[in-house]
């Protein structure tokens, strides 16, 4: 039996995350979203399985996190053995670059400042109301879903002004799991991230035809980096590649703190 806390499990990846881990009966899977109903609903009717826990816990929110941290406890008897901080921001802003976003000089600042509080706070405050459970449980495995843009050959090769707040602050959480690795690595827990690729959750959520031209040229610039992409991953497909090398990573083999694709090279796409 293994216990997994998954956050941002409302949709895409994390939703499927907890489809692929609640097979096992024997798992005990908590999913961290903030609207607890409507996630309550959508496991009941696309899964069903009694063996999901949906918690209502923003991960921007410590109090929040501190109290999912004790359901959790009570449920586990105070162990936890892996942790997936999935939840993320990437907003509309992803389809344009600091050339269009500095018109608006105070909308960049609060843009930045919630992608910031989402993909980099937001992991820190779980990974902290967690890790007393953590070291406890028997795989003390922590892992942070991040993004090949994070990484300056992927803006440098193709030219990629796009996805800012995005890629600054997914950069700003690898260097964070790597903080929290040389803090723990030597008590046995494995902190790495892990880029899923680009995998087809809808996020963005495209409306008008001009959003629709500016998420091509996007997709034009993964082509210029992939030359072999051919467009996003199936959610199934992408998750279960994750997991196959969360299983497979150990402190001792390499993995410590590190930030790799779901492949284990390059391109990301």
């Amino acid at each position: 039996m293994s216990s997994y806390v998954i956050s941002g499990v409302s949709r895409g990846l994390g939703f499927e995350f907890v489809r692929q881990l609640s097979v096992d009966p024997a798992n005990k899977v908590f999913g961290l979203v903030r609207n607890k109903a409507a996630v309550d609903a959508k496991v009941a009717s696309e899964i069903g399985r009694s063996n999901i826990y949906i918690i209502q816990a923003d991960t921007t929110d410590p109090d929040a996190l501190k109290a999912a941290a004790q359901q959790v406890s009570a449920k586990t008897g105070g162990t936890l053995d892996y942790i997936i901080a999935n939840a993320a921001l990437q907003a509309k802003t992803a389809l344009v670059g600091f050339e269009t976003l500095a018109k608006d000089p105070k909308a960049l600042e609060e843009d930045l400042i919630e992608h910031f509080k989402v993909n980099t706070i937001g992991p820190i405050h779980l990974f902290n109301a967690f890790m007393p459970l953590i070291l406890k449980g028997k795989a003390k495995k922590v892992i942070a879903i991040s993004t090949g843009a994070s990484d300056p050959e992927m803006t440098l090769k193709p030219d990629m002004y796009q996805a800012t707040g995005y890629s600054i602050t997914k950069a700003a959480l690898n260097m964070a799991v790597a903080k929290f690795s040389a803090s723990y690595r030597e008590k046995g827990v494995l902190f790495m991230a892990i880029c899923p690729g680009a995998v087809d959750t809808g996020s963005l959520q495209i409306a008008t035809e001009e959003e629709g031209a500016l998420a091509m040229a996007l997709f034009g610039k993964f082509k210029a980096y992939s030359p072999t992409f051919e467009g996003p991953t199936p959610v199934d497909a992408a998750a279960k590649s994750v997991l196959a090398l969360v299983n497979k990573a150990t402190v001792d083999g390499g993995y410590a703190g590190v930030f790799i694709s779901h492949t284990e090279k390059k391109p990301y796409l």
